[in-house]
């Protein structure tokens, strides 16, 4: 029986990757690790999280209390009220559009203040108290006192 050419090349094809895979399997056999010992197979992570070929240096480490490690928003201390309340003085106040400014004594900021806000009427070069809230363009003064 002839044989085509065609079925020539494909009989070629099939023995030359036979002969491949051969290789790369005798290839895999002389590079195996199973001759390695379990330390050398064994990797570490250093102080920084990196991982490393060496055991760390045990003075380097660092005991954390169960209790220190928070997971979450931390808590906040309660707030004296009394600290929020802040004094000023009104630099600027325009009664017929009902605004104006406020400059903290403490960090000579100038706080913006709307008539909604007073508890009393104020005017220009007013000393007040107030406490500061923020708005969409800031802080915002709220709860202003005159200071007598």
């Amino acid at each position: 029986m002839a044989e085509t050419w065609n079925k020539k090349e494909r009989e070629k094809k099939k023995q030359q990757n036979k002969k491949e895979k051969a290789e790369r399997k005798q290839e895999r056999k002389d590079n195996a690790k199973d001759g390695k010992s379990f330390d050398d197979m064994l990797a570490y992570l250093d102080e920084n999280g990196n991982l490393s070929a060496t055991p760390p240096d045990p003075r380097k480490k660092v005991m954390v209390k169960l209790e220190d490690i928070e997971i979450g928003v931390p808590k906040q201390l309660p707030v004296n009220p009394e600290d929020l309340i802040r004094k000023g003085v009104v630099t600027f106040f325009n009664d017929a559009k009902g605004y104006g400014f406020i400059k903290d004594l403490e960090t000579q900021e100038s706080v913006f203040v709307h008539i909604n806000s007073l508890t009393e009427e104020i005017k220009e070069h007013n000393k007040v108290t107030f406490e500061t809230e923020m708005g969409p363009k800031g802080a915002n003064a709220v709860n202003v006192k005159l200071v007598s």
